[in-house]
């Protein structure tokens, strides 16, 4: 079965979209109490957080927008920039545009970000980044304040084994980070995406994890996973940071080097290492050395020496 790549939503967004769900997610992360049928308003915005997939919920509730986002990629310093741009863009939605020029106040409901970490890298078990940690030059006077702007987000490690007390007060929570944790371990059994993600699927309606999540929509699910975890993709991501990181390495190298030559050596010495790294990543899902060799460029030779399995 192929990936669907037309299809916008991700598994994460299309399992918490019914309000009760969404209630029972906040309150188990924030150890809330707040009752299910509280009134939510949806205030999503599409292709703003994240480029490609709709990883993000963005809801009102109990006089706070609550921007809630599961992240499986690297965790970027840069997330309280781009949550600063989509809640400014969600207070436009809210808000009467005429209302911001009169005297009265005007009150708003105040912000509350989290992002679920659910990626492969090693993470702690909580981390909170901030928008002052941007700041180019901030007095250390106000450092501890964040100026006369600061945005935090609250970034929680869902994987399996991490903040277990978190994750099984919900059990749309705890369900997904089973099926995403047998998804997972299909792959490293050496099953390739696709049938990973569909055995992942009947193995969980037949332990009762998320069974009418699955049953109701369980081809779809295998269709936006495989979309979202595409190796393809994934392998472009990869590639595109490799020259980011060698342009980085190019630039440093340039102030003894020379500007040109500091920057095509780094460039050439980021995308290397950034090959060996994809590599790895293909060598643990059990793909053979020559398809490897193929994706990433690296000769046969040059796999075998580096992870020594000649």
């Amino acid at each position: 079965m192929s990936a669907n790549r037309q299809y916008k939503s991700s598994v994460f967004t299309a399992l918490f979209d019914a309000p009760d769900k969404l209630i029972s997610l906040y309150n188990a992360v924030t150890s809330s109490q707040l009752a299910l049928n509280m009134p939510v308003k949806i205030a999503t915005l599409e292709d703003v957080l994240f480029n490609d997939r709709q990883n993000d919920l963005a809801f009102v509730l109990d006089g706070k927008i609550v921007v809630l986002a599961e992240h499986q990629s690297t965790i970027s310093k840069n997330l309280p920039l781009r949550l600063l741009i989509y809640v400014a863009r969600v207070y436009e939605k809210l808000v009467d545009n005429d209302a911001v020029y009169m005297r009265k106040l005007l009150k708003i409901p105040r912000p509350d970000f989290i992002v679920l970490y659910n990626g492969t890298e090693e993470y702690p078990d909580e981390e909170t980044l901030r928008l002052s940690d941007a700041y180019d030059d901030l007095p250390e006077a106000v450092a501890n304040f964040g100026g006369s702007l600061e945005l935090t987000v609250r970034v929680v490690n869902i994987n399996e084994g991490r903040n277990e007390d978190i994750v099984k007060k919900s059990v749309e929570l705890y369900g997904y980070v089973r099926f995403v944790g047998k998804v997972r371990a299909n792959l490293k059994s050496g099953l390739d995406l696709d049938a990973a993600v569909t055995q992942a699927v009947k193995d969980c309606e037949k332990e009762g994890i998320l069974a009418d999540f699955l049953k109701s929509h369980s081809s779809e699910v295998i269709n936006m996973l495989t979309a979202e975890w595409n190796i393809e993709r994934a392998k472009a991501v990869w590639q595109r940071e490799a020259r980011e990181e060698g342009l980085e390495a190019g630039l440093e190298a340039g102030l003894e080097k020379g500007r040109e030559e500091g920057r095509e050596e780094g460039r050439e010495e980021g995308e290397r290492g950034k090959a060996f790294d994809v590599a790895k990543k293909l060598l643990e899902m059990n793909m053979p050395l020559e398809n490897i060799s193929r994706a990433t460029g690296l000769t046969v030779e040059e796999i075998e020496k580096k992870f020594q399995l000649a």
